[in-house]
């Protein structure tokens, strides 16, 4: 069961020091990282480690950061599927770290995947109309996860969005959506509805339903998920797997296992179930795209539960 994933692969450059240099100031740093990132690209990842078939579809720079993309996805598995564009540069972010406080400032260049458009979307048609999962996010434009929402739907593929960043999105874009799949900032900026509860959390899925969404999974971090499909309303908790080393890319985790388990026909709560476990184990462990649990390792984790 095969699962395409349209979203951005950014080369995280991140480096840690006392403080930020003011403008003409050259300090040293204490470390420096680069690993891969970009929501699209861990979420690919994650669901191709959790034992998804999986095929990525998105813009690459020919560069240093374009062979990093290619050589992560082939460690997990991942097919890609690139519209190489030779004049734009492979998505990078520069990450600073204050090494005291561990607080962050980040500068993204999307560069080559910020032109992903409609048209290439169309060109790719066929990709998501034989695909049995299409998941996409919105670090690409607005209107290219549109198109590929829309081809998706008239092709009877089920369709994730994962509202991440947050943005306004149109009515009709999410009445495309069988899942849609916030944390609780990005439930609050779609509904206005505060989500500091279960009840509020609730609340705010009832409204995305009633907007048109076919069923909402709203992540609240360490109190694990909330499923609402217009009829019922789970909590399912969170699972603990060891000491949290580091939280990024848990969202990723999530929603790659989540995609993992539903195209294996998981039903829906037992997919967040084991969209949570796949969290809790990225989490143990630093890093994003590195991070990502096996399918064995999921499973073990569910069993011993």
């Amino acid at each position: 069961m095969s699962i395409v994933i349209m979203g951005v692969f950014n080369a995280d450059t991140t480096y840690r020091a006392a403080r930020m240099p003011r403008m003409g100031e050259t300090i040293l740093g204490e470390s420096f990282a680069l690993t891969p990132g970009g929501k699209g690209s861990n979420q690919a990842v994650a669901a191709a480690r959790a034992g998804g078939q999986v095929q990525m579809l998105t813009r690459l720079g020919r560069d240093a950061f374009g062979d990093l993309a290619r050589r992560t996805w082939e460690d997990a598995g991942v097919i890609p599927r690139v519209i190489e564009d030779p004049d734009n540069h492979t998505g990078a972010a520069f990450i600073f770290v204050d090494a005291g406080t561990g607080d962050n400032a980040i500068i993204v260049a999307p560069g080559a995947a910020g032109g992903l458009s409609p048209e290439d979307v169309e060109a790719n048609r066929s990709l998501i109309e034989e695909a049995d999962i299409f998941l996409t996010q919105l670090e690409q434009p607005l209107d290219a996860a549109h198109a590929g929402l829309r081809i998706a739907r008239s092709a009877g593929t089920r369709t994730i969005l994962n509202p991440a960043p947050a943005t306004e999105i149109p009515g009709d874009m999410l009445a495309l959506c069988d899942f849609i799949t916030p944390n609780e900032s990005e439930a609050e900026a779609l509904t206005g509805i505060d989500v500091s509860s279960i009840e509020g959390a609730e609340r705010a899925a009832r409204d995305l339903v009633a907007r048109g969404v076919g069923a909402v999974i709203l992540t609240l971090g360490e109190n694990g998920a909330l499923f609402h499909d217009g009829i019922d309303a789970i909590h399912v908790p969170a699972l603990h797997a060891g000491p949290v080393a580091e939280t990024t890319g848990a969202g990723d985790a999530f929603n790659g296992g989540v995609a993992a388990a539903l195209s294996r026909g998981a039903d829906p709560k037992d997919a967040v179930r084991f969209g949570n476990a796949t969290a809790a184990i990225s989490v143990t462990r630093a890093g994003a795209a590195m991070s990502m649990p096996l399918r064995t390792e999921i499973e073990a984790l569910l069993r011993s539960k």
